[in-house]
């Protein structure tokens, strides 16, 4: 299993407290892996560091067999590196059409057709779902070589989420790298192929595929 994307003993702080102790992490190419944990585990931060918008205290981010730790983000974003935040992933002052162009072109074909009616809109007027399924739509957009998301499935009906989460499996299947953080595996994730990395406070406690379901 070769790995696309790693930390190697990566240490991170936000201010006096470290979120992360010397964590090793891989992410395969052509896989999706799952970081789970409960608020506070490391999750969002693991994401942020793989990103280059929290840059770590010790340790090495790699990206395609090179050292990219001191690489910026917006360099990152160049390698085809894509993060979506759990919070502010969209520009308020933004319409939906101007935003899903910055992720590629046409914007009359939004990845999701529900964003069909609101491209003329401006995303600081939109709901909290709408903005999400807007910055989920941006990136599925670019076409990333590595995607990160945090929590992707927040504010979103159910009939979109397993959309979502079927679009990222394909993502995979064409060999490119998919990321996201998750309080508890989403069931459509439940599956072999797809790794799991489980976080408790700033360590890594299990790395591994889903257990097989019990009949």
């Amino acid at each position: 299993m070769s790995a696309a994307a790693e930390l190697r003993g990566v240490r991170a702080r936000y201010g006096l407290l470290e979120a992360l102790h010397g964590v090793d992490l891989a992410f395969p190419a052509g896989r999706v892996t799952v970081l789970l944990g409960r608020n506070g585990a490391g999750r969002s931060t693991v994401l942020h560091a793989l990103a280059g918008t929290l840059r770590p205290t010790a340790g090495q981010v790699r990206w395609q067999d090179r050292d990219i730790t001191a690489t910026e983000a917006w360099r990152r974003a160049r390698l085809g590196i894509a993060l979506v935040p759990a919070e502010r992933a969209v520009f308020g002052s933004l319409t939906v059409a101007e935003q899903l162009a910055l992720g590629g072109p046409d914007p009359a074909d939004p990845p999701f057709p529900e964003l069909a009616p609101l491209l003329h809109r401006r995303a600081a007027t939109l709901s909290g779902g709408q903005r999400q399924l807007v910055a989920l739509a941006r990136a599925l957009r670019s076409r990333p070589d590595l995607l990160l998301l945090d929590e992707p499935a927040r504010g979103l009906a159910p009939a979109v989420v397993a959309r979502l989460y079927g679009l990222l499996l394909d993502l995979a299947a064409e060999g490119r790298t998919v990321a996201l953080a998750e309080p508890s595996l989403p069931p459509p994730l439940a599956r072999p192929g797809v790794l799991l990395h489980v976080l408790d406070r700033g360590r890594v406690t299990f790395s591994g595929e889903p257990p097989e379901p019990r009949g």
